[in-house]
């Protein structure tokens, strides 16, 4: 097993070899996935702010390195040529230059956005439709295995449900697990926490900051209870991401503040009929209080 990552982590403490990439401020970023959230058609590229060391490397020239050493000629030695000819930025560069708002002088490129720091408004978003459906000019908004799957879904939400269902959910201040290891991101309240709605915690007797006991057929964590209306009847919340306190995990941040992880109590036996992938939300499950011996 090789990672490339910057920590040694919950993930690649099971590594074989760790390949350490260079961090967020020691390479450039242009925005492509985000964008698709945007308000107005805008551009902005952001610099290096420190440069790398001597034996650092970028994501893509270990990737590209791993290419050339693991797959024979001529892929391998394709993939170190053109990355050595075309890196990412001199992508962008093409891209811009040759997109809609690139042609002729005075169009998008590197060499502009790199003078505009705060990016460049290109204006309000336009219409796409209908010359992004094709050749057929329709969305097929309910395939025939859908259609075909509603008697089963009709009959979940009409069942009677006994006890209590788990969702996940994410946090401002916690993108999936890499913002965990700073100070200034975690410090503060504890935001590991099982939301749930004031009827179910008054039937467990369970309190706003009590620990509670949630248990599945996969496992057991105990996690501090955050009681509110904001949750509906029947169905509790833990964030994802969290779990650090796990031998081997050099993160001495957020093992300070290591949560527990929703992983350890999701079913890997539950799987969405339809698509055949795992069912991560909607997990049947058991919350008591903590101070109460396990059966």
């Amino acid at each position: 097993m090789v990672s490339i990552d910057p920590y040694l982590n919950e993930t690649t403490r099971f590594a074989d070899v760790i390949l350490p990439p260079t961090v967020y401020l020691e390479r450039s970023h242009y925005e492509l996935a985000m964008a698709t959230y945007s308000v107005r058609n805008v551009a902005k590229y952001s610099p290096t702010v420190f440069e790398r060391g001597p034996d650092q490397r970028h994501d893509w020239e270990i990737v590209v390195e791993l290419a050339a050493r693991l797959f024979p000629r001529p892929v391998g030695l394709l993939a170190k040529v053109l990355g050595r000819r075309m890196p990412p930025d001199a992508f962008l560069n093409t891209w811009l230059r040759t997109g809609p708002y690139g042609l002729g002088r005075g169009g998008l490129s590197l060499a502009v956005l790199e003078k505009q720091p705060h990016g460049v408004d290109l204006g309000p978003l336009e219409p796409r439709l209908p010359g992004r459906l094709g050749l057929h000019r329709r969305i097929n908004l309910a395939p025939r295995e859908y259609l075909a799957d509603l008697p089963r879904l009709r009959g979940r939400l009409t069942a009677t449900r006994d006890g209590l269902v788990l969702i996940g959910r994410r946090q401002l201040r916690s993108n999936n697990s890499w913002m965990h290891n700073s100070e200034r991101l975690v410090k503060g309240r504890d935001r590991c926490t099982l939301l749930i709605h004031p009827d179910d915690a008054a039937a467990r007797s369970l309190t706003n900051g009590a620990t509670a006991r949630l248990a599945t057929r996969a496992g057991v964590v105990e996690v501090p209870v955050e009681v509110t209306d904001a949750i509906m009847p029947g169905v509790v919340s833990l964030p994802h991401g969290w779990g650090h306190g796990r031998p081997g995990v050099r993160l001495s941040v957020a093992a300070a503040h290591p949560g527990v992880s929703v992983n350890d109590v999701t079913d890997e036996r539950l799987v969405d009929a339809l698509t055949g992938t795992a069912a991560v939300s909607g997990v049947p499950v058991v919350v008591t209080s903590a101070d109460l011996p396990l059966r």
